[in-house]
């Protein structure tokens, strides 16, 4: 087991080594849709490319989901044929909202150095297929609000 300290730390390492190792700027919360944001996703049992909705009004967060899974076949066809639509899905802090991610399907812990270059792949390969999907389809998802 890790103490706190030592967990924050491997944490803040994972993090920067992933920066460090892929220099480059992502998308993340730049799309210019309120609440609508990319996320790299990682603790101690797994890690994920994740595409939240948490648009403060929940009607937004309906609207935008919705024009996302009349996109999905695309999505799974052509960019991530293993992507999950979770229109329920729960965070650490027991909020609830809608999430569409791809799961990195390796062996992987935070606290397991031996696992972070698959993961850091794996992020790369996953984030930049959700990123042309976006590009690709972003005047058409942008016309849900």
């Amino acid at each position: 087991m890790f103490s706190k300290e030592e967990s924050a730390k491997l944490r803040k390492e994972f993090w920067t080594s992933f920066g460090k190792s892929f220099p480059r700027k992502w998308l993340l919360y730049n799309t210019k849709i309120k609440g609508f944001a990319f996320k790299f996703q990682a603790d101690r049992k797994r890690a994920s490319v994740c595409l939240d909705f948490e648009h403060p009004e929940e009607i937004a967060n309906e609207l935008l989901y919705d024009q996302l899974l009349s996109l999905k076949k695309i999505l799974e066809s052509e960019y991530l044929p293993e992507v999950i639509f979770d229109d329920n899905f729960e965070l650490d802090n027991r909020k609830i909202i809608r999430r569409i991610h791809v799961l990195h399907e390796k062996k992987f812990s935070i606290h397991n150095k031996n696992t972070w270059r698959d993961c850091y792949e794996f992020f790369v390969e996953t984030m930049t297929q959700f990123e042309l999907f976006y590009y690709e389809y972003e005047d058409f998802i942008k016309q849900a609000i």
